[in-house]
């Protein structure tokens, strides 16, 4: 019998979360994408925490999510591609060869024959996204769809995405990217709903640069504070003030980029960031994506990395408030005990904000979830009852 406490939570996965905000996926299956053959998760919180061993798959569902909010815009399945290296070789007609946006590494297996499908999405089935291969017809009604029978010809096997009533097709063979046909393939609009705002951070320390544009994005806003707020969980000299000085181009003498300095209370200069400690850019890099996944989702791989074990209850206080009052869900993996700790009790001191742990475990093909929601999790952590 659940409790009223448990009840209360049930209603509210059902509609909205107390803030009336409803969260985009309450549930989450995922089928024939890159390892996994196929998963059932049903039950997600504001934040999920996924544990396991390694190799079972818990930065493939990572993947799976920036898909699904990306609705498989071509772009964004190039970066992804890209970030795990898979990266096809095509031989243009002078023989050179050239990076190429290959399809088939989205596919478990990499088997795009037959009945081949990618689906990901709510269990219930009501917005699901897929992928499916299909013959390219005569004349396609999109841009991006003309320019692929333009690229490679009617009758060729490319993409075939669905989301709810929308189509859009997709290179499936090795296309060149980044190039000419990226480019105007990104430029010629799409049939898909807007994407949803997902920020991917880890499993290393954010990129100066990445941590300069999210930066940008909240200089002088309410979410400025309370990043800096964030900062300071790991710093011994209270940080007042944060920016971003340099530039893309460089000024000659070894200085690429932008970067970020700090002002620590009762100092007249800036310091950079990077010299406060991994931990200090980790906790900026998350609370600034945090801040620019307002609506959407906020991915997180290793979130335990340089972060350490005795501010982890903080650290999750800090994502779980900050999810909620900005509407953001958050995914993570991890592999140590001290952030499931941490995470336990972080969901424990907030009744409004749920956190859910998901273990996943694989036997073969098969990939299973176990569902572990705040009393559980509490009494588990409690106990030392191994959960990862």
């Amino acid at each position: 019998m659940m409790s009223d406490r448990e009840a209360s939570q049930s209603a509210t996965l059902g509609c909205s979360t107390p803030h009336g905000h409803r969260f985009h996926l309450q549930s989450l299956s995922i089928e024939g994408f890159r390892g996994i053959k196929e998963l059932s998760i049903p039950r997600l919180g504001r934040a999920t925490l996924l544990a396991g061993r390694n190799g079972v798959g818990k930065t493939t569902v990572l993947d799976a999510v920036r898909v699904y909010a990306s609705r498989a815009r071509l772009t964004a399945l190039s970066e992804l591609l890209m970030s795990r290296e898979e990266i096809a070789v095509r031989k243009d007609a002078d023989r050179t060869e050239t990076p190429a946006f290959d399809g088939k590494a989205l596919f478990h297996g990499r088997d795009t024959s037959g009945d081949a499908r990618i689906s990901i999405g709510p269990l219930d089935d009501g917005d699901r996204l897929r992928i499916e291969i299909a013959a390219l017809g005569g004349e396609p009604e999109s841009m991006p769809g003309a320019l692929l029978a333009k690229s490679i010809g009617a009758g060729a096997r490319v993409m075939k995405v669905t989301f709810g009533d929308s189509t859009e097709l997709l290179p499936s063979g090795p296309q060149p990217f980044p190039g000419e046909f990226m480019q105007l393939f990104a430029e010629s609009g799409s049939e898909m709903p807007p994407e949803l705002a997902c920020q991917s951070l880890g499993p290393g320390l954010p990129d100066a640069a990445d941590v300069a544009r999210l930066w940008d994005r909240i200089t002088l806003t309410d979410d400025e504070d309370r990043v800096i707020q964030a900062v300071n969980l790991a710093v011994d000299e209270e940080v007042v003030r944060v920016a971003v000085v340099g530039d893309v181009s460089g000024n000659g003498q070894g200085l690429i980029g932008r970067r970020l300095v700090a002002r620590l209370k009762g100092h007249r200069h800036p310091v950079p960031l990077r010299s406060l400690g991994d931990g200090v850019v980790r906790l900026l890099g998350f609370a600034a994506a945090l801040a620019n996944s307002k609506d959407g989702f906020l991915l997180l791989d290793e979130a335990e990395n340089g972060i350490h074990h005795t501010l982890q209850r903080d650290f999750w206080r800090m994502v779980l408030q900050t999810a909620q009052d900005n509407n953001v869900q958050v995914l993570a993996t991890t592999h140590g005990w001290d952030c499931v700790r941490g995470f336990a009790q972080a969901a424990a001191d907030l009744d409004a904000v749920e956190g859910v742990l998901v273990r996943l475990e694989r036997s073969g093909d098969r990939t299973s979830s176990i569902e572990y929601l705040e009393d559980d999790l509490d009494i588990a952590t409690q106990g030392g009852i191994e959960v990862r």
